[in-house]
């Protein structure tokens, strides 16, 4: 009896993924910033419990697999695509916005990250090549990024809130993103095998910059923390011959 509930611990640790995920939805076309904030930083936590209790108790399965790409499909999928969309109708004069056709048929770009998220997923499931580090932006690193930008318009002490809440702006970093999560670019991914510094200089230096980034920039520093991720693998490109099977 205990070894078949510990079997079942990681699927449920990824349908809470999958609640918290929905339910921030709704706060997102509620405009509550903070609340669905919270919510994605809660499944980002089941994100990662869910891979770590998968190998703590030897749970892997075919269902856990295809489960955990349903839910980050929903929490770091659809959710960053309907929270740009949401910034990009806030940025647009309701008259401009029902006056010109243009002007609602971009505002529908954000959707891209949902449709490139799912490209994204599908093509992690059967790449080979993926074992310690990524190749494209990992799922969670957008949404983080996304809603890097939504706390700063809730706490702007930087005076961004100009420059954020622009559509052409979101429309832009949109497609930028969505072109990360397909793109052939190798990232590395923040697993310590051993705490030696010369094996994990990338992902020492990194934690050291996310700290920097965070204490000084506070919610700025979010979006900061993920370019910083960016440009960190461009400089020191992992092995890109692997497969990663614990985040997408």
């Amino acid at each position: 009896m205990k070894a078949s509930f510990t079997q079942h611990i990681p699927n449920l640790l990824t349908c809470m993924n999958l609640a918290c995920g929905c339910v921030a939805l709704v706060f997102v076309f509620q405009g509550n910033i903070p609340v669905f904030a919270s919510l994605v930083a809660a499944s980002l936590v089941f994100d990662f419990l869910d891979g770590f209790t998968a190998r703590a108790f030897k749970a892997y399965s075919p269902m856990g697999k295809e489960l955990d790409s349903l839910a980050d499909m929903v929490t770091f999928g659809l959710l960053p695509g309907a929270i740009m969309y949401h910034l990009f109708i806030s940025s647009v004069p309701m008259v401009l916005y029902q006056d010109e056709m243009w002007m609602k048929i971009l505002s529908f770009l954000p959707f891209l990250i949902t449709i490139f998220s799912a490209l994204r997923l599908a093509k992690f499931n059967i790449d080979t090549r993926q074992t310690d580090s990524f190749i494209g932006m990992p799922t969670p690193a957008v949404t983080i990024f996304v809603i890097g930008l939504a706390l700063i318009l809730h706490d702007d002490r930087f005076s961004l809130t100009p420059t954020i809440l622009n559509s052409f702006v979101i429309a832009g970093l949109s497609m930028i993103l969505s072109f990360l999560l397909v793109s052939e670019i190798p990232l590395f991914a923040l697993k310590f095998k051993s705490f030696s510094w010369q094996k994990n200089q990338v992902q020492y230096t990194f934690l050291v910059l996310t700290i920097i980034s965070l204490v000084t920039l506070q919610f700025a520093g979010i979006p900061v923390v993920i370019i910083l991720y960016l440009i960190l693998s461009l400089i020191n490109p992992p092995n890109k011959t692997v497969k990663n099977t614990e985040n997408n």
